[in-house]
């Protein structure tokens, strides 16, 4: 079943690459590969173990910190303010979880000046940052597992780093168009209404989130 052979392949490890529980991770995923909870017994006696998405792992906390660090090296966290985006939304609470458990982790260490959780499309929104944060120096990290339309366009234009795609800019020295994909980390530090603001790619980015693949699974195992 599922191509993998019950006589050669006794137990089989499911690692959700989500950032977050929610609809696919609850309902999707295990509709799909017919698992009845944490643990799915086949007919033939195979093992399949649900794992935890892996935006729940521990390790997460250190990834974003190593990405905040990586993007604005040389400014001092005493005068930063970490945004750390995730997308947000009304059909499901545990939408908005992950990144909230991960912003109260940061702020417990005392790191940042500010340590706050934002999203796209719920309070408190990433479009309202200026507001949100008062230091000289903001870091802005999208919590999610790839880039995309979301990292390459969406948050930019809700920051104020780039325009929509088709939209004539006609502003020497600017930043480029939010369609050239990857082009807009580069131009790191923003200057925007006097503070410099540094844009990371996405976390599911880094070069340690397949670790964290592997130990999601470990976790079950053990």
């Amino acid at each position: 079943m599922f191509l993998f052979d019950p006589g050669f392949i006794r137990e089989v490890y499911v690692v959700p690459n989500f950032i977050s529980e929610g609809y696919f991770t609850q309902t999707v995923v295990p509709r799909e590969l017919e698992l009845n909870g944490p643990i799915t017994e086949r007919s033939s006696g195979q093992v399949w173990k649900y794992c935890e998405p892996v935006g729940n792992h521990p390790m997460m906390t250190e990834l974003l910190l190593r990405r905040a660090r990586e993007i604005a090296a040389d400014v001092p966290e005493s005068d930063t303010t970490l945004l750390i985006v995730a997308h947000g939304t009304d059909l499901n609470e545990n939408s908005a979880v992950a990144a909230k458990r991960e912003a109260e982790k940061i702020r417990a260490l005392a790191k940042y000046a500010t340590v706050l959780n934002v999203y796209m499309e719920e309070p408190p929104l990433v479009s309202d940052w200026r507001k949100l944060a008062t230091t000289h120096n903001v870091v802005v990290v999208p919590f999610f597992i790839s880039d995309g339309l979301h990292s390459y366009e969406d948050i930019p234009v809700l920051l104020g780093i780039a325009v929509a795609a088709g939209v004539e800019r006609g502003r020497p020295g600017s930043a480029p168009p939010a369609t050239a994909r990857g082009e807009i980390f580069r131009y790191n530090p923003y200057r925007i209404d006097g503070r410099s603001l540094f844009y990371a790619p996405s976390i599911g980015t880094d070069r340690g989130f397949a670790d964290i693949i592997i130990e999601q699974a470990s976790i079950t195992k053990s």
